[in-house]
């Protein structure tokens, strides 16, 4: 296929669903868990929940970046921002992300100097257009995103450009997906992997899940054709009783994935013993920080943060969607008190957050299956 209507095509999509229904069990009813916030995004958009047979059930995990982003890191960057001569700078979905001290676009509201971009490379020509400021980039998201990061900060270092530093939450997929493995409260049968960090870090670090759980991966596109010949994979291996780790993205992902970019992320980051995830808690070795030779760029070296945990609300349950436990219109205050317009929690905040996504494109058909069961 070469074209993104061959990707939508309603017949290739209904006889998808009429394989995966032939590969149904009689009375079985099977969890697979989409980890990447872009296959959330596309299922809800598409109606890819709406073309899967009954007794399948798209689960969704916790692939949204900034919706994995502990209250209290947010209210660490609003500390930054809050500092005299600091222009901080976010991507725009951040913006909006609450804290306990609020949310970035009330700090900016109340006389920081926050500013979005695109990517760091433009915080990098602010830095280099300010040089009596000192810029500060809010570098989030999972190993699609660290690579940029890191490019710039060798560029930075190359340029000699010292006003310039990173506050560092990237975090990685592996060790989310081994909590994810090890809750007690859930039960899945296998994984539609990511797309865009499998370009990045490859298919082999995804192994373990078939070797050591005996759960199916297939690493799949983001189209809805993508997203159903992913499900079909799993399926097969599944009735065919085999446990591997496929890849539907071959036109973009390889088995070892981008060698550059993981030099890059490997110069310039190391491993942090733990760190906290919304809704997951404390994971070890799963979010990155600036080596000691970075420590120049490194905002947390450079200013006194507060560093402080702080509570999710009680009305949020992002948590356990983010887990997986519950689907976004269950939990109690989704639609109601928490809307993209007013978000309670980060799931709302992001487009590519579960909430979000079945605000903007689901909750009228679920709304229908309500009303006709």
């Amino acid at each position: 296929m070469r074209f993104v209507d061959e990707y939508r095509s309603g017949k290739v999509a209904r006889e998808l669903s009429h394989q995966i229904e032939k590969l149904l069990e009689p009375g079985r009813e099977y969890k697979l868990m989409e980890v990447c916030g872009g296959h959330t995004h596309t299922i809800y958009k598409h109606g890819v929940e709406n073309l899967l047979p009954p007794g399948v059930d798209l689960i969704h995990g916790p692939g949204c970046p900034v919706c994995v982003i502990p209250m209290g890191r947010v209210d660490d960057a609003i500390a930054i921002a809050e500092r005299d001569r600091v222009i901080f700078t976010t991507f725009g979905d951040m913006m909006r992300v609450p804290g306990g001290n609020g949310c970035l676009l009330e700090a900016k509201a109340r006389g920081a100097d926050v500013r979005m971009v695109y990517s760091p490379l433009d915080a990098l020509r602010i830095a280099r257009e300010n040089p009596d400021r000192e810029v500060v980039f809010f570098a989030i998201g999972f190993e699609t995103t660290t690579p940029s990061t890191a490019l710039t900060l060798l560029r930075a270092r190359a340029e000699g450009i010292r006003n310039f530093f990173v506050f560092a939450n990237h975090v990685t997929i592996i060790p989310a997906i081994r909590a994810i493995l090890d809750s007690p409260d859930l039960r899945l049968d296998g994984f539609i992997g990511p797309g865009h960090v499998s370009t990045v870090i490859g298919t082999g670090p995804y192994r373990f899940i078939a070797r050591d759980h005996g759960k199916p991966l297939v690493v799949a596109g983001f189209e809805p054709l993508d997203v159903l010949q992913a499900a079909f994979m799993v399926m097969l291996q599944l009735a065919e009783g085999r446990c591997e780790v496929e890849n539907q993205y071959s036109r973009v992902v390889r088995e070892g994935g981008n060698p550059r970019a993981l030099e890059a992320i490997a110069e310039t980051m190391e491993l942090r013993s733990t760190f906290e995830w919304r809704g997951l808690g404390f994971i070890s070795q799963s979010a990155l920080k600036l080596r000691e030779e970075f420590g120049d760029w490194d905002a947390e070296v450079r200013y006194d943060i507060p560093g402080v945990r702080v509570a999710d609300p009680k009305a949020c349950q992002c948590g356990e969607v983010l887990k997986g436990v519950i689907k976004p219109w269950e939990c109690k205050v989704f639609g109601t008190a928490c809307t993209p317009e007013k978000p309670i929690g980060t799931c709302m905040v992001s487009s590519e957050g579960a909430c979000a996504a079945y605000y903007n494109y689901g909750r009228f058909s679920r709304r229908l299956e309500t009303l006709t069961t």
